[in-house]
This record gives C-alpha cells, structure tokens and sequence, in this order.
C-alpha cells in the first residue's frame, strides 16, 4: 500500500526494494526516533525562518508575485526530492528555509488583517496531526488499500487545481477555488474546497504512519528518515495553508 503523500509514495518504492537486502537488526537501520528528530529539526528551522521573516520582510508592491514564485519553487523542490528520493538533507532544509519565508511573510498578512488567526491555525494543524496519531496508535484508523487510492486521489487533485487556480489569479486576477485576497466575500466553493483539503490531509498521516512504521520494521538506513521527515513536513505544511485559508474565510 502506498503513502498519499507523495514524498512518501516514492520512498515507498525504496522500502520495498531495501527491505530484500537490509535485515532489521542492522544498527545503522533507521528508527522512529531518527524520523522524530529530523522531523521536529526540519519543523524549528522552518518556525525560525518564519519568525525572522514576519520581523524582517517589509510589505512592498512586489511581494505577492515574490511570494507566488516561492510557492511555485517550493513544489518544484517536492517534486525533484520524491522523484529522485533524496535522502541528503540539503535540498530538504532548502524547502524548509523557502516555506518559512513564505508562511512568516503570508501569516503575518493574515494576522493583521484577523488577529489571532495564526495561533488558531497551528493550533489546528498540529491538533489535527496528534488526534490521528492517537487515533492509527490505538488502531482505531487504518491504513488500507481503500483508503490509500481515495486520498491520493483527492490529494493529487487538490495540488494540481490549486497550481492551475494560482497561475490562473497570477495571470488574470481571478479567484476560484481558492481566494487570495484577504477581504471581500468568499462564495461556497472555496469553503468546500478547503474542508475537502484538511480531511484529505489528516487522512494522509494515517498512510504516512503506516509507512514510517513499516520502514523501520524493514531495516531501511538511517538516512532515509531524512526523506520520511521531509513527506511528514510537506503535510503539515500543506495542512496549516488550509486552516490558515479557511479561519481566514471565516473571520470575514
């Protein structure tokens, strides 16, 4: 069964293959504590780096194109790293250093506009992520075969409509499934869509646990919780974007 996330989903590919040639008492196979570490690592840099730049970037006329093209390079970055599963850290702080620019720089647009609303969404993101951790520990959740095609499904179609909805408001101003603006009335298919991409996000740490679990069940090397770190913050990053967006339409 394969990780909605798809960082995940290509490092899937490694566990099955690894998993031949790699026993699981090997001491240089990685352990959950290795994908914990990385992970919260991963997370502080990317907390820094939005701290400094909520402080630091200045409002300016050329900022949202500047913040566009960050959205757009970060993508690419996911995308080059799951296909190429990479495991050196390098690229993966990259990520982390353009998302903390970008969540730093849009939270505090947000903030000024709804205050409060920036503790509401983390708050959300990381209650979310511990209500089904609790839920896949005590195997009130599972990961099946089912559950995994309908979330990648519904995550892959939500990434390609919000790219396509981005460079469709970069070229002709116009909102659609998501809305940019930060005032102004937001119809109903914008709150829809963003339930739909929280549902589909916390869904997707269930796969994402079945995965980092069976990965150290197999033995694979430490330096593949690099990789299973980068997919955990490419969900909770996508996560806070969707609580961040939707608190955002409900404060208006």
């Amino acid at each position: 069964m394969r990780s909605s996330n798809p960082v995940l989903t290509r490092f899937d590919e490694t566990v099955r293959v690894q998993s031949r040639v790699l026993g699981a008492g090997d001491p240089e196979a990685m352990t959950v504590d290795d994908v914990v570490a990385r992970t919260v690592g991963l997370l502080l840099l990317t907390g820094a780096t939005g701290a400094a730049a909520w402080v630091l970037v200045p409002p300016a006329a050329w900022l949202p194109a500047a913040l566009a093209g960050t959205a757009l390079a970060g993508i690419a970055l996911v995308v080059v790293i799951s296909w190429r599963g990479i495991t050196n850290p390098v690229p993966m702080v990259g990520y982390a250093l353009l998302q903390g620019l970008l969540l730093g720089v849009a939270s505090r647009a947000f903030e000024l506009v709804h205050p409060g609303v920036v503790v509401q969404a983390v708050t959300g993101t990381f209650g979310v992520l511990l209500g089904m951790a609790l839920l896949y520990r005590a195997r009130l959740v599972r990961a099946t075969p089912r559950l995994a095609r309908l979330v990648v499904g519904t995550l892959f179609g939500i990434v390609v409509l919000s790219v396509v909805n981005l460079l469709a408001y970069l070229v002709s101003g116009r909102q659609g499934l998501a809305v940019y603006g930060l005032t102004g009335e937001v119809g109903w298919l914008p709150y829809a869509f963003s339930v739909v991409a929280i549902v589909a996000g916390a869904f997707s740490f269930v796969l994402d646990f079945d995965l980092v679990e069976r990965s150290v069940r197999d033995g694979l090397p430490r330096r593949y919780a690099w990789l299973c770190a980068f997919g955990l913050l490419t969900g909770l990053v996508f996560l806070y974007w969707q609580f961040l967006r939707l608190l955002g339409y409900l404060r208006r």
